[in-house]
């Protein structure tokens, strides 16, 4: 077997990430060597999750990844995000490593995005799950034996009853129809707290959930304001 490719993960704790980890460390080519997540600065949990760092720490611990965090002033704007980004990846990229990977599935400018950026500082980006079916690849995540918590839900796709449920084949069927079963248009978001690549599980006890909101600018004089259900854990 040749060299491993020296790499990052970034990391979002999440159902996706998670399985796109997993078809990387069994396709043996990467030397996958941290788990790169962003962070919320003043929460200090992970940006869009809102899980705590702790939580975090303890699925890396886990794994056997140690991480790579980024923290993220909550008014970054984009060229805030850009800036303290760039500096990690060529961190990491001073270190020897090469590429990267991401648990993106089918949102094409996300990946041209991604990929112009990390072109910038000389790292190849790798996408394990790109393009497969997400009702298929939520099934296949269940039944290798993964155990995931929605965290976060956005409240103009799903409803507060679905925030804090654990992913199952129950769950699936009781999406909408016009909400992908893996949330790949950022209908959910999850945290993954068991399977075959965690030495054990990470334990945690249900916190309250919270109503978040959050205005975005459209143009220069208008802004729309986008709800969110977040379902807080609680390390054990």
């Amino acid at each position: 077997m040749g060299r491993l490719i020296p790499a990052y993960f970034n990391w979002s704790g999440g159902k996706d990430s998670t399985l796109a980890l997993y078809k990387a460390l069994q396709s043996n080519t990467f030397d996958i060597r941290y788990l790169l997540t962003t962070l919320n600065q003043e929460a200090d949990r992970i940006s869009m999750h809102g899980v705590r760092s702790e939580l975090l720490q303890a699925q890396a611990g886990s794994i056997g990844i140690p991480t790579k965090t980024v923290h993220l002033p909550t008014s970054s704007d984009m060229s805030a995000y850009e800036a303290v980004m760039n500096q990690a990846i060529t961190e990491l990229k001073a270190e020897g490593i090469s590429d990267c990977l991401f648990g993106d599935i089918f949102l094409e400018d996300l990946r041209m995005y991604r990929e112009q950026k990390l072109k910038e500082v000389g790292i190849s980006a790798y996408f394990p799950i790109w393009k497969r079916d997400t009702k298929e690849l939520i099934h296949e995540f269940i039944d290798l034996g993964f155990k995931t918590i929605v965290v976060c839900v956005d409240s103009s796709k799903l409803g507060e009853e679905f925030v804090g449920r654990v992913i199952d084949k129950e769950f699936i069927s009781d999406l909408p129809s016009t909400v992908d079963p893996c949330g790949e248009n950022g209908e959910f978001h999850t945290f993954v707290f068991d399977g075959p690549i965690f030495e054990n599980p990470i334990l945690f006890e249900k916190g309250e959930i919270v109503y978040k909101t959050y205005e975005a600018k459209t143009t220069e004089k208008e802004t729309i304001e986008y709800g969110f259900w977040f379902q807080d854990l609680i390390p054990i």
